[in-house]
């Protein structure tokens, strides 16, 4: 667990941490792969693992959808969208928290620093699956894909998690582990550290994210006191 000290978090700088949610709060990744190829291929498309990269960079549901299939009416999104969502659903049971991350939010929340979600995934999901693991109570504003017009890497949505925590964007760390989150988090006017292992921690690094860990476990409040200095 992280041991922050609420004399040490005011000399940091640090008031509010907000995180992505795939990725970061749960392990998902391997489902939303599986998920995706199962949707596409039922629609005649064979997609390899490093074309399925691009469903893992923050984007929204609608910008997969446009990039896989080209421009799409409301309804095409709303029936597509329900049945890629159908086959996640199918999997959620495998879906555990990230190692480490539980302890990491007792730390900041015994600290007294404020938290919230800035997630590409519809409200409905985040919710749901937040409620399921008994993580929603950690977060006291939740800002979805369902409330911004344009996804990340635009910044609107970690904008409005620091206008929902009353923060300046200046004191608050986002948590990533998508280079188009980490450009959001930037562009929005925070510092970001990135959730990655191997070659996709050299990404995050090159975008700005520092420091980068593998998991929660690897993240010290030395860390992330140096961020702030």
């Amino acid at each position: 667990m992280v041991h922050l000290s609420t004399s040490q978090l005011r000399k940091s700088g640090l008031q509010a941490v907000v995180f992505d949610m795939d990725g970061v709060i749960i392990d998902s990744h391997p489902l939303h792969r599986v998920a995706w190829r199962q949707f596409l291929g039922k629609l005649g498309k064979d997609v390899d693992d490093v074309t399925l990269d691009f469903v893992l960079d923050g984007r929204t549901r609608k910008d997969i959808l446009f990039h896989f299939l080209g421009p799409l009416t409301d309804e095409q999104l709303e029936e597509h969208g329900h049945h890629k969502d159908e086959l996640l659903s199918n999997l959620d049971d495998e879906v555990q928290p990230i190692p480490g991350v539980v302890e990491f939010l007792d730390g900041l929340s015994e600290a007294g620093i404020a938290m919230a979600l800035a997630t590409s995934a519809s409200r409905g999901r985040a919710l749901g699956t937040l409620k399921e693991l008994g993580l929603a109570q950690y977060f006291q504003a939740i800002v979805t894909a369902d409330e911004v017009v344009a996804g990340k890497p635009d910044p609107h949505i970690y904008s409005l998690a620091a206008e929902r925590l009353r923060v300046a964007p200046g004191n608050l760390l986002a948590v990533e582990d998508a280079v188009s989150g980490v450009r959001s988090a930037l562009a929005a006017g925070m510092r970001c550290a990135g959730i990655a292992k191997a070659a996709r921690a050299e990404l995050l690094l090159a975008a700005g994210a520092n420091p980068v860990v593998p998991d929660f476990r690897g993240l010290s409040f030395e860390q992330l006191e140096a961020v702030f200095q």
